[in-house]
């Protein structure tokens, strides 16, 4: 019996079977590939927060002993650099959990969620450290101490080192909880500038520039407000379900009519599910198929563009006839 007019619907992660997925771990429904990214982002994670924790107990150590308001602020904000690391290493442990009957599409979008959390972390503290930084500016206090300046100085030269390195796993593994974290470092790098020209000036002139310290401490805080906004920005678009570059969709399409059989894509839509997307697609073929001979086609499909395109995690299906030759008299078998 012909399929014309028929469709099927091809998916193949909800169960969590391995038989045919050579690539998959028996103890997770994940790609042993996704597991292993997972796991890379979760030592960055650490790193980061080991770093941050001393960076943080240093500068507000320092700056209380030396008398820096721009200083102890850095380290009000490095210590963020703590909470919003703990936060990315949670995301991530959690995002890596296999998916189950109630999350067929994994636990990837907590990973999102913890993105969005450092977001409005960062957005706080930055409010915090501004209305501080101007609390005392009209009190009168001695210059800070020379040695203000050395911790800002660390600072600055470690996360400017660390910032483009979370920058590069985050974009390896697409982990957005990562990449903002990675911006949250070079946030650290831009406020340090700017607490350590404020601290230098009022060093280098009390008489004239004893605010600056406390304008520096200011800067740092527009400064993280700012990263802040627009990691919320960014997180909350992948939550909305926004469509992935449109090179990337042309991927898809160019992979999925690479295979025999497929005469046109009518849809195609892509989310974003944590560290990978999710696809779905409308094929158009033709229409005097069986729905065996559909069914073999989407499968191919479906195959093809997980083993081409490493960011696709799965790919839902749906098969349409072709609209030309709906209108030819259908084959006589």
């Amino acid at each position: 019996m012909a399929g014309a007019g028929r469709s099927t619907h091809i998916r193949h992660a909800q169960n969590c079977s391995t038989k045919k997925r050579p690539n998959v771990s028996p103890h997770s429904c994940y790609p042993s590939g996704v597991a292993a990214l997972y796991s890379l982002g979760k030592r960055v994670a650490l790193i980061s927060i080991a770093a941050s924790g001393l960076l943080a107990l240093a500068k507000v150590i320092v700056g209380v002993l030396a008398g820096s308001t721009a200083v102890v602020a850095d380290g009000i904000e490095s210590a963020g650099d703590v909470v919003a690391s703990a936060i990315v290493l949670f995301g991530l442990m959690v995002a890596s959990k296999p998916a189950d009957d109630r999350h067929p599409y994994g636990h990837g979008r907590f990973e999102t969620l913890t993105g969005l959390a450092v977001g409005i972390i960062l957005a706080g503290a930055g409010v915090t450290i501004c209305v501080r930084s101007l609390a005392g500016l009209d009190q009168i206090r001695p210059a800070p101490a020379n040695y203000a300046i050395w911790p800002l100085v660390v600072s600055i030269l470690f996360k400017g080192t660390l910032s483009p390195i979370k920058f590069h796993y985050g974009k390896k593994v697409r982990s957005s909880a990562l990449v903002a974290d990675a911006w949250n470092d070079l946030v650290d790098v831009l406020s340090g500038c700017a607490a350590l020209v404020g601290v230098g000036l009022a060093i280098y002139d009390p008489s004239r520039f004893l605010a600056a310290d406390h304008y520096g401490g200011f800067a740092v805080g527009l400064i993280v407000i700012f990263l802040g906004l627009r990691v919320i920005r960014d997180t909350s678009l992948q939550l909305m379900d926004t469509m992935p570059a449109e090179d990337l969709m042309q991927e898809i399409r160019r992979v999925a009519m690479s295979v025999p059989g497929v005469m046109g894509v009518e849809k195609c839509f892509a989310r974003n599910t944590g560290l990978k997307h999710h696809v779905d697609l409308h094929l158009e073929v033709d229409p005097s198929l069986t729905v065996r001979a559909s069914h073999d086609i989407a499968m191919q499909v479906r195959d093809q563009i997980v083993a081409d395109l490493d960011w696709v995690a799965d790919v839902l299906v749906h098969v349409e006839p072709y609209p030309p030759l709906l209108e030819q008299p259908a084959r006589v078998e």
